[in-house]
């Protein structure tokens, strides 16, 4: 019979060891810590395996109804996602009722960077007092004042495939970051993928240009998903997939707005590390708070910006 090495030989020849058994060589880490683990402390999880304490922090946090990242642990995970589609579905009814394409909420609710004159020759760009005085209708743009476009261009759709296609991707992603978040964490996580999507939008689209679209919000979803399978060490070939699949559209189908897909993407990627990667603990809401906020407040600094260039 042979004993195992020693922590000093374990130390000597770089050979990692369980942190519960020095004497034991260990290759596999917890999926939660990274500590080493043997064999015997090995517990399988929903990804890898994890070493028992922290399957004892989850326990706990299961009783004390916290999801891994400090959120309310919600009764059901796609509640929320069930609401933001039914926001959207019914934004989408309404425009179908009111004229689909030709609908004047179209105009007020999507996105425009500079407001145009809309006469009965179509939509031109002259200004504001002059289209007033010919009497023609002034649909406004965020410069113009019409800074709810920023949000309400995120649940706004028109075609039958847009709106499904969007809707689709939140059905299958939405209720996982759900779970993960808990529901507060992943509104602000939705909004502020969805505010990020049209500032990037408002910044580089033509600048009479009309977007809309959840797609932004979409992608931040993707964003956050990614964030959190490289801090678990999971495997990210489906979150990948995803990505790509809509990248592809993104570049393939013609009038997508690649603006709000990048930027959507880069504000969710944002908002998913600050809430992943923040210290565990008492003040881990604050930090996470915090970090939001100032997510929101650069996104504010960014549209202020534009705002004034384009005013």
């Amino acid at each position: 019979m042979t004993s195992g090495p020693t922590p000093e030989a374990g130390a000597e020849t770089g050979v990692p060891t369980c942190y519960r058994h020095p004497g034991r060589e260990s290759h596999i880490r917890c999926q939660r810590c990274e500590r080493p683990i043997c064999p015997e402390c090995m517990r399988d999880a929903a990804v890898g395996f994890q070493c028992p304490d922290c399957v004892a922090q989850g326990a706990k946090q299961t009783r004390s109804g916290r999801t891994a990242y400090g959120g309310v642990r919600p009764g059901n995970p796609g509640f929320l996602t069930t609401v933001l589609i039914a926001l959207n579905a019914g934004v989408w009814i309404a425009i179908l009722a009111t004229g689909g394409s030709s609908s004047r909420l179209v105009d007020y609710l999507g996105l425009r960077p500079r407001g145009v004159c809309l006469t009965d020759q179509g939509a031109f760009v002259v200004e504001q007092s002059r289209c007033v005085a010919a009497g023609a209708q002034w649909l406004p743009g965020v410069s113009d004042g019409a800074w709810w476009q920023l949000v309400t261009s995120a649940f706004t759709h028109v075609t039958i495939w847009h709106i499904f296609g969007n809707m689709l991707a939140l059905w299958f992603l939405g209720p996982q970051l759900e779970q993960v978040f808990g529901r507060w964490r992943f509104l602000a996580l939705y909004l502020l993928s969805a505010v990020a999507g049209s500032a990037v939008v408002y910044w580089l689209a033509p600048e009479y240009q009309l977007t809309l679209g959840a797609s932004g919000a979409v992608f931040g979803l993707v964003g956050a998903l990614l964030v959190i399978a490289n801090k678990v060490k999971a495997d990210v070939r489906n979150v990948l997939m995803w990505l790509v699949l809509m990248v592809v559209l993104s570049v393939a189908v013609p009038n997508i707005s690649w603006e709000g897909h990048l930027g959507g993407f880069l504000g969710g990627a944002a908002a998913g590390a600050i809430l992943v990667y923040a210290p565990r603990g008492p003040r881990r809401t604050t930090y996470q708070v915090v970090g939001l906020v100032v997510v929101a407040v650069v996104l504010l600094a960014l549209i202020a910006a534009r705002t004034a260039v384009l005013s």
